[in-house]
């Protein structure tokens, strides 16, 4: 997994002003806590924080006034619409502890064409050391049939990895095409009869 270093800053203001002010100048509030410290409010700088965040489950090495903290990104926050980082959460981990994490997972292999893969479970949980935590995980779906599933018991675990996360839980799924053309031309043709206007003999009727 990804290790990367970035120096922060203390925060000495606090607020909604402070706050818009620091991402105006380019900087991210940030908390740290955990391992039963005090909780360390800073600032990263936002370039640097959004390059590291687009890998999965990165350990950020955090420098502050000379002292390092490893950390693991555990809420980010985002602004819904321009998607701009407004603030991160993050907890201290040491190496060689074991943490619960929810890892990708890729299918890997041919599935059956007449099927339409459905992945029900983009990610699952494992309890893995802090400082290997894989970037992502593979489920094997080479021959899998219409109508099969993969579960989070059939994802391939690395030594040293465990599954958290309910085994029976469904990974992916291969739904029958056929069943699902069938289920789209069903739809419009139902609308269509519902909105058909009355014929002379209902109108007599009525």
């Amino acid at each position: 997994m990804a290790e990367i270093s970035i120096n922060g800053v203390r925060r000495t203001e606090f607020g909604k002003g402070a706050s818009r002010r620091a991402r105006r100048d380019g900087l991210v509030p940030a908390v740290i806590y955990g391992h039963g410290e005090k909780p360390q409010h800073i600032t990263l700088p936002a370039r640097e924080l959004g390059v590291a965040l687009k890998q999965s489950n990165v350990l950020l090495d955090i420098t502050i006034d000379g002292k390092n903290e490893l950390t693991l990104p555990k809420a980010i926050v985002r602004d819904p619409l321009k998607q701009i980082l407004e603030h991160i959460d993050l907890v201290i981990v040491r190496r060689g502890e074991k943490v619960v994490v929810s890892v990708p997972v890729h299918a890997l292999g041919e599935h059956d064409r007449d099927g339409i893969l459905e992945h029900v479970h983009n990610t699952i949980e494992v309890r893995v050391d802090a400082s290997a935590i894989p970037s992502f995980l593979e489920v094997d779906i080479q021959g899998m049939h219409s109508g099969e599933s993969r579960y989070a018991s059939d994802v391939k675990l690395p030594a040293g990895v465990e599954l958290e996360s309910d085994p029976k839980t469904i990974v992916v799924h291969l739904s029958e095409k056929a069943t699902a053309a069938t289920e789209e031309a069903a739809a419009p043709a139902a609308a269509a009869t519902d909105a058909a206007p009355a014929s002379d003999a209902d109108k007599k009727d009525a």
